[in-house]
């Protein structure tokens, strides 16, 4: 055999003399996405010219869309904050910024996030549980209670019913004397990705993109300050999506949003710099720093030169990170602790501008209050204690780092030129592809757990015959006697004939083409109800079901 470089000389030399004595713990090592990891990276290897790489805040934006990222201005730490009660929850709030948060960010529970009321006959035994009930503008006043909204970024997952808690949301920051233009935050608002991965989808795929271009119109227009989507890949990769097929389904889907947005008069300049992403970050530390820095160099390029965005702001990827739930292990919990700070440091390490650190209890119930100061605090101590925040990209010019984010791009690209070759996002998911190729890659990685080749601690290895006991917060059903008193009141009180002609003005828009998000906001002013309102748009817009299509 002919030996050539110094690496193929250093492998026969150094390396397979040492191999032939003794095997290494795995014929192949992969990275969580099934990528091929080699034994080592050196400059011969290397697909990048280090002349070529750009520095931070240059285009592509490879290594942080800032020049000097952390060093001016600390990501904002969120953590997902939504249970019981508005009252409970804002005690919550104050709690966390108390203690530090930067920013608000908002569960809502089961039936807000579909557009149901409390009181709801379909709403019974699910209010409360997983996120906070808004059912009317009342209730985002005590959410919002002592807290100033022209002072605190707030972000809000919710998807079908985005433009009602938008709505609510401006309602109450005008009952505070807060003007609309002083609001910043950003709602989740990526409705495709529920057709995708997760299913709280209200209204069909069409009635529900004419919602979120509204939203970008409105906003636009009046609310320069406020991100108005969310395109999330976070929901996909946790219903098992590869690292690569994250970046490729989440970009598709925005592909589809920025089409539909132009398609509707909206020029690219005018709309794009809000947008904004949500990406997950899992245990597999390097492969999520590449991902990160593939995602910010993809986005640039398929702004400028598939829609030729001039303003640079259109150009830069905004993104939250959520550490991953998946992840997260009800089996030794005081576990997540480690793979939540591995999670948040590849977050950071990648060049995040917001992020929440799950709670370590959050595989047995909502988190209690001990455990989300401490996931609180881990973002802290790596913002002011580890020294990461103190450099721009510390890991780039890694040759693995480089080469990864190269072949994640790639592997990305792959996944977008499939989707459009199928006619684009809406198509694809029409065909059952995302969800299809989803599913495979959840399934090859659930074998790879039960068949022991990869490894959870404390579930399929080094397990603990006495399990750790651990506190949890109960969410009992006092949250739903309280809410349906509140709403029982609410309609006693409020005026009917006002509240009426608010919603039979939203049927009208609903059945024209007039942007429908100041009638909303007119009907919350109204004190019509979350229910309410959906259902007016469900009777206009009809409902998603198995025999719908795009």
């Amino acid at each position: 055999m002919l030996v050539t470089s110094r690496k193929e000389q250093w492998e026969q030399n150094i390396l397979k003399p040492l191999t032939d004595k003794f095997s290494e713990r795995k014929t192949d090592f992969l990275t969580d996405s099934g990528l091929t990891i080699d034994t080592i990276y050196d400059a011969e290897m290397d697909s990048i010219s280090r002349a070529e790489l750009p520095l931070p805040g240059e285009y592509p934006f490879t290594r942080g869309i800032q020049p000097n990222m952390y060093r001016g201005r600390l990501w904002t730490m969120r953590q997902y904050s939504g249970y019981s009660t508005p009252e409970a929850t804002n005690e919550r709030f104050k709690y966390l910024l108390d203690n530090g948060q930067t920013g608000l960010s908002i569960a809502f529970d089961l039936p807000t996030q579909i557009g149901y009321d409390s009181d709801s006959p379909l709403a019974k035994g699910e209010v409360g549980k997983v996120g906070v009930p808004i059912c009317s503008v009342r209730d985002m006043q005590d959410l919002f209670k002592g807290i100033p909204m022209d002072q605190v970024s707030t972000s809000m997952t919710i998807n079908a019913t985005a433009a009602i808690m938008l709505a609510m949301y401006i309602a109450t920051a005008k009952s505070q004397g807060v003007d609309q233009s002083k609001l910043s935050g950003t709602i989740q608002n990526d409705i495709l990705k529920e057709y995708i991965a997760r299913g709280t989808y209200s209204f069909p795929p069409k009635e529900s993109m004419r919602l979120v271009v509204d939203s970008f119109t409105y906003c636009s227009q009046y609310l320069p300050k406020w991100n108005t989507i969310s395109i999330s890949g976070y929901h996909m990769r946790e219903a098992g999506a590869s690292a690569t097929q994250e970046l490729g389904f989440t970009f598709a889907n925005a592909i589809e949003y920025v089409t539909q947005a132009i398609n509707s008069g909206l020029k690219i300049d005018e709309f794009a710099p809000r947008l904004s992403f949500f990406f997950v970050a899992q245990n597999n530390l390097l492969e999520e720093v590449a991902k990160f820095r593939a995602a910010r160099k993809l986005w640039a390029q398929i702004m400028k030169e598939r829609f030729g965005a001039q303003d640079e702001r259109s150009l830069k990827l905004r993104f939250h990170t959520q550490t991953a739930g998946v992840s997260l292990t009800a089996q030794q919990p005081d576990n997540n602790v480690v793979r939540c700070t591995i999670q948040a440091l590849s977050a950071i390490l990648g060049g995040t501008q917001s992020l929440h650190v799950n709670s370590k209890d959050e595989a047995l119930g909502l988190p209690t209050e001990d455990a989300v100061q401490l996931s609180l605090r881990t973002q802290q101590i790596i913002a002011h204690e580890s020294g990461i925040a103190d450099v721009v990209d510390p890991l780039g010019g890694s040759y693995y780092i480089e080469a990864l984010t190269k072949e994640i791009e790639t592997g990305a690209i792959k996944y977008i030129n499939a989707i459009d070759s199928m006619g684009g996002a809406v198509t694809a998911i029409e065909n059952g592809y995302q969800a299809n190729e989803i599913g495979e890659s959840a399934y090859k990685h659930q074998t790879e757990v039960d068949n022991q080749d990869r490894i959870v601690v404390g579930v399929n290895g080094f397990n603990d015959p006495n399990p750790t006991m651990v506190e949890t917060m109960v969410i009992d059903n006092s949250a739903e006697k309280s809410q349906t008193s509140k709403l029982s009141q609410l309609k006693s009180i409020r005026d009917e004939t006002i509240a009426q002609q608010a919603l039979n003005k939203l049927r009208m828009t609903a059945e024209g083409t007039n942007n429908l998000i100041p009638v909303i906001i007119e009907c919350a002013e109204s004190l019509c109800t979350t229910g309410e309102i959906s259902s007016i748009l469900r009777e206009v817009f009809g409902e998603y079901g198995s025999n719908d299509t795009f």
